[in-house]
């Protein structure tokens, strides 16, 4: 397993600080004004900060009813690649995670993608 940078273990901390507070400011602290974030899903990508903020906000997910552990799968230049494991405890439900993360000079993410995909609970 490879150690993750200093960069990508600052900003996974902050994803998760934001996940746990839903705090607008933590979230906007993660992108750059101009980001895309596409959770895969039907309604398509997120563009632009105020759009993120918006989205994350609504999915206001409780802080006491996860956990959520990552590895760095490669790093490369600007890109992160991590898998994640999300275990919610009420109702239970797992799911693993595949985050593609692209970072600009600051070190903010300017382009996000998330697949996800639920465990069997069997």
């Amino acid at each position: 397993m490879m150690e993750p940078s200093e960069r990508l273990n600052a900003w996974m901390d902050g994803y998760v600080h934001a996940w746990t507070t839903n705090s607008p400011e933590a979230i906007a602290s993660l992108f750059t004004p101009d980001a895309v974030y596409d959770p895969q899903t039907a309604g398509g990508e997120w563009d632009g900060i105020e759009e993120i903020i918006e989205h994350w906000v609504e999915i206001d997910d409780d802080p006491e009813n996860w956990d959520f552990q990552w590895i760095p799968v490669i790093e490369a230049g600007d890109i992160a690649v991590v898998v994640g494991r999300t275990v919610y405890h009420t109702p239970p439900m797992t799911y693993r995670n595949l985050f593609v993360i692209r970072f600009d000079e600051s070190d903010r993410c300017t382009d996000f993608t998330e697949w996800y995909i639920e465990e069997d609970q069997n």
